[in-house]
């Protein structure tokens, strides 16, 4: 056997059963490192026996084998032993029934930062590399494996409880909670690295936890979230041909688009508030137009005067602004952005190439090349740099 099983079961189930495991050791760090044992025991005896018939329970219960050897090692089995009992972990009761959505908010303690806390729940609970959570930071890895450390650090000094939050705690947990789904999504949706452009179970977790999240709370800024996550993965099929092949949002064939996510997310707009409702609107512009030129992109520059300033707000509305008034206007604000990221370049390239500064554009397109590292991506931008230099 081949090591695909078990990297799709990592794909799939990582998030939930490494959740499982922090709730029913309360550690961070014993339960990476038990579960990290049971993928190494998982390594070789699924070479010989199969992948089981349930091989999240199976994790489960080796890691939570493993966790006891550890213990034992460290001669803290009396004080920590009883923690592995199924009987101690804690009732499904409260207004979080989800066990990573119960974590979620375990994690978002008020005790560590905002970063701090989506980074953490981002690599520990939705097992993003360090390397993915640096990019969706815009910061480099070194910073980021330091600031999980860190997190994890405070967490164990300061025996912050693994519980659920009190109702009273909840709304000032929920803005790192929102934050951790869409970055979930957002990695999901233009993968970090790898042979794929989209990681489609992280999409479809995201979702699913922002469906559930806006059941147990139904906020008004839960909804701009589902709403956004809706309206953004509506794309999805169209976001790539069939070959795989990266395809611009205003090539793509709209009526690949899922109707049904697109007007579930329409509904959602009417109840929500806040920067992701303002995010979903502008998807909402995009879903209206049943053709690119028929884009109102005034609209979406509007829109995105809305929003907080940031890199990535302003990068996307100099193409807006592009869309709206010419290539010209948008290289005159690309100027004023600084994202280390391939996004930059690339757009800058995309921008030149309609004003017809050609050579300014392969430029471009190789420094977009050299920093991207989805190899999707990477075949876009080879291809749009070999058009270039035709």
């Amino acid at each position: 056997m081949t090591t695909e099983p078990l990297a799709a079961v990592f794909r799939a189930e990582h998030g939930r059963v490494l959740a499982r495991l922090i709730r029913l050791l309360g550690d961070f760090d014993l339960a990476e490192e038990a579960l990290a044992d049971a993928y190494a025991t998982a390594a070789a005896k699924w070479a010989v026996d199969g992948v089981p018939d349930h091989p999240a329970a199976w994790l489960v219960t080796t890691a939570r084998h493993h966790a006891v050897d550890r213990i034992r090692r460290a001669r803290t089995l009396a004080e920590k032993l009883p923690l592995l009992e199924p009987e101690h972990a804690e009732p499904d009761e409260g207004p979080v029934l989800d066990d990573r959505l119960r974590l979620f908010f375990t994690c978002c303690h008020p005790a560590l930062s905002r970063p701090a806390q989506v980074a953490l729940i981002l690599r520990c609970l939705a097992g993003l590399s360090t390397v993915e959570i640096a990019r969706l930071f815009l910061v480099g890895e070194n910073t980021m494996q330091q600031r999980i450390v860190r997190a994890k650090r405070k967490i164990r000094e300061a025996g912050i409880p693994f519980r659920v939050p009190e109702p009273e705690e909840l709304p000032q947990r929920l803005p790192a909670v929102l934050s951790v789904l869409y970055l979930l999504f957002t990695e999901g949706y233009a993968a970090t690295s790898g042979p794929e452009l989209i990681r489609a179970e992280l999409c479809d977790e995201a979702i699913r936890l922002a469906r559930v999240l806006h059941e147990l709370l139904p906020e008004r800024e839960v909804a701009g979230l589902l709403a956004l996550v809706l309206l953004t993965d509506a794309r999805r099929a169209a976001r790539v041909d069939a070959a795989g092949q990266l395809v611009p949002l205003e090539e793509q064939d709209r009526t690949r688009w899922d109707r049904a996510m697109l007007d579930e997310g329409r509904r959602l707009l009417g109840g929500s508030a806040g920067s992701y409702a303002v995010q979903a609107a502008i998807a909402a512009v995009h879903a209206d137009a049943a053709t690119p030129e028929e884009t109102d992109w005034p609209q979406i520059v509007r829109l995105y005067g809305l929003l907080a300033p940031s890199p990535i707000v302003e990068l996307n509305r100099a193409i807006a602004v592009a869309m709206a008034s010419g290539p010209e206007e948008g290289l005159r604000l690309l100027r004023h952005v600084r994202l280390d990221s391939h996004l930059l370049p690339a757009a800058r390239a995309e921008l030149l190439r309609r004003a017809g500064r050609t050579a300014e554009a392969v430029a471009a397109y190789r420094e977009a090349l050299a920093l991207a590292t989805n190899d999707v991506e990477r075949e876009h931008l080879r291809r749009r740099l070999a058009q270039s230099s035709s």
